[in-house]
């Protein structure tokens, strides 16, 4: 969800509900329809706290698996340069195999992987050039000390690798359950609903505007910083981009052209298999 969107649902929401807070208004008793209006405010003041906690509660889990998901990419991506690095003391039969698969393991992270993580059909699919890598991986056979110290060091950072990739696609699908977001949403329709038990037809229509609307307004930002948070990958302000495997995969092809190896990668830009 873009900005704007969320701008003009925040608008929608409470001029819906200032709406209604008017239309309410009209025939509600002077005073409100409490009698009570220190024991009515006090009722209100045990729903809204209640919901705050629960809501900032669940919003701090949610930007742990964010700041998760974020750590995970960026780790990924440096994982995987250090081992283009390590590749290069493979066995040679190996070596520019294995560093032509670790660059379509990045186009396809920054391709199709990514796309699928932004519309939350990635599943339990593992990146292709994982498996090929292991394949590969398969057929080395280290003999001098250099190759066999590259061979541990390969075996260490593909479990790194992996690792920081769970972390990276663990909330595409969503971390909040329906149950809660059921709850969330029940709770707030209540606290709508008993502010407009406050209508007041001998108070000002702008200061009933101004607290039904200002109500509404935090409720619905809260639930979209909510919404946000449970999808973090895609396009928008804040959402979670390749950044950090796209700067790596420019790393990467400097450091060959340094070295001097003419790459021809077995895959075309988006990483699928040529």
């Amino acid at each position: 969800m873009n900005v704007l969107l969320g701008a003009l649902l925040v608008i929608g929401v409470a001029a819906i509900t200032i709406t209604l807070m008017l239309l309410v208004r009209r025939r509600a008793p002077e005073g409100s329809y409490f009698s009570d209006g220190d024991r009515a405010s006090g009722v209100f003041g045990v729903l809204a706290t209640g919901f705050s906690v629960l809501l900032g509660f669940i919003i701090f889990l949610a930007f742990d698996s964010y700041d998760q998901s974020r750590s995970g990419a960026e780790t990924e991506a440096t994982v995987l340069a250090q081992q283009v690095e390590t590749a290069q003391y493979m066995p040679k039969a190996v070596s520019v195999e294995l560093t032509g698969e670790l660059v379509c393991y990045a186009r396809s992270v920054i391709g199709p992987e990514w796309s699928a993580l932004e519309h939350g059909t990635l599943g339990d699919a593992i990146n292709p050039w994982g498996g090929e890598m292991f394949r590969t991986l398969q057929t080395v056979d280290p003999k001098t000390a250099t190759e066999q110290s590259a061979y541990d060091r390969w075996m260490d950072q593909t479990q790194a690798r992996q690792q920081a990739r769970l972390a990276r696609v663990h909330g595409a699908e969503g971390i909040i359950p329906t149950p809660l977001w059921l709850v969330l949403a029940v709770i707030s329709v209540v606290i709508f609903l008993y502010m407009l038990f406050f209508a007041d037809h001998g108070e000002r229509a702008k200061t009933q505007a101004l607290m039904m609307g200002s109500v509404t307004v935090v409720i619905t930002l809260l639930l979209l910083l909510l919404v946000f948070f449970n999808h973090p990958h895609g396009q928008g302000v804040g959402r979670l981009q390749p950044t950090a495997m796209e700067r790596s995969l420019r790393q990467i092809d400097s450091e060959l052209a340094i070295v001097g190896l003419d790459l021809k990668p077995p895959c075309d830009a988006n990483g699928r298999a040529n």
